[in-house]
């Protein structure tokens, strides 16, 4: 994702994306919303994680981070669902 918004839409929020809703176990990655004011960790911008559950207007979301499992609480205007590629062990 680049770090500016086309200038038509800087500044914007869309509605559909801060009102989308995911199920359990899909498969989201996270973009960040720049339009938003609060401050966004870095260090997991561009990454993908699973839905574990929804808490209020948030989504508790399950990261890999190296060998450990991490958990953020993360807006859905910050997150793209994507589809699951199956691995073949």
């Amino acid at each position: 994702m680049s770090k500016r918004k086309n200038i038509r839409k800087r500044g914007k929020i869309s509605f559909s994306r801060a009102f989308q809703e995911f199920k359990k176990g899909d498969s989201v990655a996270i973009a960040r919303e720049p339009a938003m004011q609060p401050i966004f960790p870095k260090r997991i911008q561009g990454r993908t994680g699973i839905i574990k559950e929804k808490r209020g207007k948030s989504y508790i979301i399950k990261l890999k981070d190296l060998k450990k499992e991490k958990i953020f609480i993360i807006n859905p205007i910050h997150l793209k669902k994507i589809k699951q590629i199956e691995r073949i062990q």
